[in-house]
């Protein structure tokens, strides 16, 4: 008789965090669909000045965020929204010396109404290349307002990360020269990101 009282007062209990946890799930992985014919191309050139040398790689990828909260629900526990993520691989082809293209498209993913709240409308965050010497991943990022703007985007890196072989590891740089000393400005490379619109 215990046993089943025990049972009988466990199995809400036990059913509300089988629902919470699928009610998360589906939250935050919900079916991200691309648009299968998506329109507005921007062409990111990626332009090296001044290296110590080659790069191992070059690779890069661009973010989407969903940029209207109110069409995700809200987190069960914390009461929070959390806006679906997604990374999609960029390919810079060599175009000439040290200077690279690649494509995105800023409506790759598709508006839709995943949760049953309202259309979700994507944006992109950010497209960033990651180029790799050694030990080191060189990451410079060009964000939304500067893509949609057509600015380019130069990110100072210190050129004795080049030839570093210690553990594996980022070097993110600044978009901002001066805060490197002056003496210490001849150590730098760049790495420019600019964007091109290319609407079909």
């Amino acid at each position: 008789m215990y046993l089943a009282q025990g049972l009988r007062r466990a199995l809400p209990v036990l059913a509300f965090a089988f629902l919470t946890s699928a009610y998360a799930s589906a939250m935050k992985n919900p079916e991200i669909k691309h648009n299968p014919a998506p329109k507005k191309r921007y062409d990111i050139t990626l332009t090296i000045d001044s290296a110590p040398g080659p790069f191992d790689s070059i690779t890069g990828f661009v973010e989407y965020k969903v940029r209207n909260d109110e069409c995700v629900p809200l987190e069960p526990v914390s009461g929070a929204t959390i806006a679906p993520e997604e990374k999609v691989p960029v390919v810079f082809k060599h175009e000439k010396g040290d200077v690279y293209i690649g494509t995105i498209y800023a409506d790759l993913i598709q508006d839709e109404d995943y949760f049953g709240l309202g259309v979700c409308h994507w944006q992109v965050v950010a497209a960033s290349a990651v180029l790799k010497s050694n030990a080191v991943e060189f990451s410079p990022a060009i964000f939304h307002k500067d893509i949609t703007a057509q600015h380019a985007v130069s990110t100072y890196f210190v050129k004795g990360d080049y030839a570093d072989n210690g553990k594996p590891h980022s070097a993110f740089g600044t978009t901002n020269r001066s805060l490197f000393q002056p003496e210490s400005r001849t150590d730098l490379f760049t790495v420019t990101l600019a964007a091109k619109e290319d609407f079909q």
